[in-house]
């Protein structure tokens, strides 16, 4: 009677223990159902409240100022208060760009008539992507100039922004001072404050699917 009267408080304590386990987990995905800050080029991605002490450090794309493929400037106030794609790529390049082209199309479609979300792809090579290369290349990638736009200017400012700011390409890329050539797939979700909170392959219609849902959490954030 002894044993069966253990075995029943041990069978109930497994219970409670399997329904703390279950409420525990539930709360968790709660809490990470929001997207995380990005603040370092390793991409350690870290979940800061607005109460905590780090949420007024974290870190924002700062100003900046190009040329799109219509001649007209593009700057830090056209993202103001919009959710933004960024991603890097040169009109000449035939390995991983046609793709990642392609794929930034499918968000252009997906949000088209959406005017709170706006797509940027810096040039790496703007001594060759003039104006007029970037207005073909739209051309025959039916890009909509009024939600996607192809940015050229100073080399040393678009790598500038790119390694040190949007992390692009990996972290070795990040500690180089120079215009060492930059190469990445890497599409990067932008908060309407100009935080980074997304990294994803632009090469994979998988994390193309992955961006268009968390652009969707970020559209329900103050």
């Amino acid at each position: 009677m002894r044993n069966i009267y253990l075995y029943v408080t041990l069978l109930f304590s497994m219970m409670a223990c399997t329904n703390n386990t279950q409420h525990s987990t539930i709360n968790n995905n709660d809490t990470a159902a929001s997207l995380p800050f990005f603040n370092q080029p390793d991409w350690t991605p870290e979940w800061i409240g607005v109460s905590d002490t780090g949420y007024k450090k974290i870190h924002t794309i700062p100003a900046f100022s190009f040329m799109d493929q219509n001649g007209n400037l593009i700057t830090e106030h056209t993202v103001q208060g919009k959710i933004y794609v960024a991603n890097f790529f040169f009109a000449k390049c035939r390995s991983i760009c046609p793709k990642m082209t392609s794929n930034m199309f499918l968000l252009q479609e997906a949000f088209k008539t959406d005017t709170s979300i706006i797509l940027l792809s810096h040039s790496v090579t703007p001594e060759t992507d003039s104006v007029s290369v970037l207005q073909k290349y739209a051309l025959d990638n039916k890009v909509d100039a009024a939600k996607w736009h192809l940015l050229t200017g100073d080399k040393k400012e678009i790598y500038h922004l790119a390694k040190q700011q949007y992390f692009a390409g990996d972290t070795v890329g990040y500690y180089q001072s120079g215009n060492e050539f930059l190469h990445t797939e890497n599409f990067i979700l932008v908060d309407k404050y100009r935080r980074i909170r997304g990294v994803y392959n632009g090469t994979l219609p998988v994390e193309i699917n992955r961006i268009k849902e968390d652009i969707n959490l970020l559209k329900k954030e103050d």
